[in-house]
């Protein structure tokens, strides 16, 4: 707030002080007062006017660099209206009631808003949860029926769902979060196993040395982070020699893994984009694509304190680097 804008407000006030300082000069000059001192008066009055409308300004100015420092500092923004003090000037109450009745009604419906939101939340885990087991039935007797086309088909639809339950879970990891030693190998080899069919019937060679490390992170959420990544790597191989590396390096301050692929690669111009929620690529195959596997994978990793990067030339590789930081357990951002 600039002093001439203060002095645009107070134009009204000043008006009276020029009329009431002209009176006074004129009082003085029908009494046969010099002119002299006539002219002193009227300096002083208007110098006694304009040093009250500075120090006016400097208290106003104080009071609006505190408010517009308690709003930035403030995480909650929408609770501004319980921390300002009530003001004295009628005009400025108004303001406050207006703001006091807004930010009660923005919290109500807050309040609403997350209880309706939770308790979608709720319903999703408990169907997810519930779905899972005729899927695992499903696909249970296509694999003892040796009919991989319909487990395949069948296991889409785990993924999907899978999928679902973690988005649903993503922004409340908090509440199901556990961090333990994992050995990256078995990790690793668990993945591989979930999805051997896929690997067997695309002739894929897997290229997996150096996993002899121990990671320290939650065991339920990395699974699921290396799942999207794999998936990734068996959808867009698309050589005739179709190879998956997978290989990890123990540094001094982290461990990271590194799972490359010879597929078809991801565009330059949509390298940056790969992790936006729904983003599905412009040139890659969009045959059963979501746009949420790397999107998801990149949030938790965020969550659990680890970074995932992306390096990529296309027709020729794409490579993921998962990095594990050591001798630190990250809590997940609230």
């Amino acid at each position: 707030m600039k002093f001439i804008n203060f002095l645009e407000e107070k134009i009204f006030f000043m008006l009276f002080q020029i009329i009431f300082i002209f009176i006074v000069s004129g009082m003085l000059f029908f009494v046969n007062i010099p002119l002299y001192y006539i002219a002193i008066t009227t300096l002083l009055l208007t110098g006694l006017v304009m040093l009250y409308l500075f120090f006016a300004y400097l208290s106003e100015l104080r009071k609006y660099k505190k408010i517009v420092s308690m709003v930035d500092n403030l995480e909650e923004k929408y609770l501004i209206s319980e921390i300002l003090h009530k003001p004295l000037n009628l005009e400025n109450k108004a303001y406050y009631y207006a703001l006091k009745q807004a930010c009660k009604a923005m919290n109500n419906k807050i309040g609403i808003l997350e209880k309706d939101f939770s308790d979608y939340q709720e319903y999703i885990e408990s169907f997810v949860h519930e779905i899972k087991t005729p899927i695992a039935a499903l696909s249970l007797t296509f694999d003892n029926n040796k009919d991989f086309i319909l487990k395949s088909e069948t296991d889409k639809i785990n993924e999907l769902t899978e999928q679902m339950l973690f988005y649903a879970r993503s922004s409340n990891t908090e509440k199901d979060y556990f961090v333990t030693e994992l050995d990256l190998e078995e990790i690793v080899h668990r993945v591989i196993l979930k999805y051997r069919h896929y690997i067997l019937n695309k002739n894929i060679k897997l290229n997996i040395h150096n996993l002899d490390n121990k990671v320290y992170t939650d065991e339920k959420w990395v699974v699921f982070i290396l799942s999207q990544i794999i998936q990734n790597c068996i959808k867009y191989l698309d050589k005739k020699d179709k190879i998956i590396e997978i290989s990890s390096q123990n540094n001094k301050n982290n461990i990271v893994l590194t799972i490359r692929d010879n597929g078809c690669g991801i565009k330059e111009s949509d390298l940056r984009r790969i992790c936006e929620k729904g983003f599905t690529g412009s040139d890659r195959k969009k045959e059963h694509a979501t746009g949420m596997g790397l999107y998801l994978s990149d949030k938790l990793c965020k969550m659990l304190g680890l970074s995932m990067e992306i390096d990529s030339e296309q027709d020729k590789y794409t490579e993921v680097n998962l990095t594990f930081p050591k001798n630190s357990v990250t809590k997940p951002e609230l």
